[in-house]
């Protein structure tokens, strides 16, 4: 029965009325914010990690930034080195064709000299971000490069990074500190190529060009001709600019691979960065489908907690009045 200081019924329905409420806040909590673990006290396990992977993301994020950094130093020293190649490819043609007997070698020489010129201006001007793989002025020359291309995380917790490496000696085309560490500047034995040999005694050893602004190899001589050269000695030259020209091409293929590597390396750090993503949200994420079947459920419920509290009121309400009317 009733009781006017104490209505049990009231009571019943203002506590589950409470819950209610309370369940209610929980869900339009998680549609608002989108997640259904948003804090360590809403599930610690999950939400440790959670924010553990959402780290490793961003940390992805950042290797993705240095992989673009590294491709673009990649694609600069490569573009540079098809420009050498071409140019190189070029004075080999015009030394074969001053082996032809009437031609004005004075001549050919100048082209030569302007296809020269070209290698000196590429190479100076192959740099980015501080950074030329072809042109060297510094007594320490750097010639290991790398690019970050992953982490991994340990088993302690621990984050070890692993890297893209370049030698790029290879690539190192003019170097005014010290001459022969550049494959333009440095001296080449045209006796190991297979070179008839010059008269007279003249060294064998040649280099295509002189550094601007630098030393030069000593005890060579400089690939040049005049009308005076002999074909002995054009036949050196060319050999020597073959075996460069070889170097070179080697060289810029190392390049076009480190820049495929990179290309595909992006492309698997974007696809693993999104995997994280998405393991992310089904760790936290709220289901909005079933979050939203929820809140309108606990709207319902919330609408007859209070219809059902308002009865229980007016149910004691009544009783209070009869009491009064005797």
């Amino acid at each position: 029965m009733s009781n006017v200081t104490t209505n049990p019924t009231t009571s019943a329905a203002l506590t589950v009325l409470r819950g209610i409420n309370k369940d209610l806040d929980v869900v339009q909590q998680q549609v608002s914010s989108g997640y259904r673990i948003q804090t360590a006290s809403d599930d610690p396990t999950y939400w440790s990690m959670a924010t553990t992977m959402r780290s490793d993301r961003s940390s992805l994020s950042t290797i993705t930034d240095a992989l673009g950094l590294g491709a673009s130093k990649v694609d600069t020293a490569s573009t540079a080195m098809d420009t050498v190649v071409s140019l190189l490819t070029q004075i080999q043609s015009k030394l074969v064709s001053a082996k032809e007997s009437g031609t004005n070698k004075n001549a050919i020489n100048a082209d030569i000299q302007q296809l020269k010129d070209q290698l000196q201006s590429v190479t100076q001007s192959a740099s980015f971000s501080g950074e030329n793989w072809l042109y060297n002025t510094d007594q320490q020359a750097t010639t290991q490069q790398s690019v970050i291309s992953n982490f991994t995380r340990g088993t302690g917790g621990e984050i070890n990074f692993t890297t893209i490496d370049y030698d790029s000696s290879q690539t190192l085309m003019i170097d005014t500190a010290q001459p022969q560490r550049g494959l333009l500047t440095k001296n080449v034995d045209a006796s190991t190529l297979g070179a008839p040999g010059t008269s007279g005694g003249t060294a064998r050893n040649y280099y295509l060009l002189a550094a601007s602004g630098g030393s030069t190899p000593s005890g060579g001589t400089e690939i040049a001709i005049s009308s005076s050269t002999t074909d002995d000695e054009l036949t050196d030259m060319i050999n020597v600019t073959n075996s460069l020209l070889k170097s070179a091409t080697s060289a810029d293929s190392t390049l076009g691979l480190m820049s495929s590597n990179i290309s595909d390396q992006s492309d698997y750090i974007s696809k693993l960065g999104d995997a994280i993503k998405s393991s992310v949200g089904d760790l936290v994420d709220t289901n909005m489908e079933e979050a939203s079947a929820r809140q309108s459920a606990l709207q319902t419920a919330q609408q007859m907690g209070v219809q059902a509290l308002s009865i229980a009121n007016s149910m004691a309400s009544k009783v209070l009045i009869i009491l009064q009317s005797k």
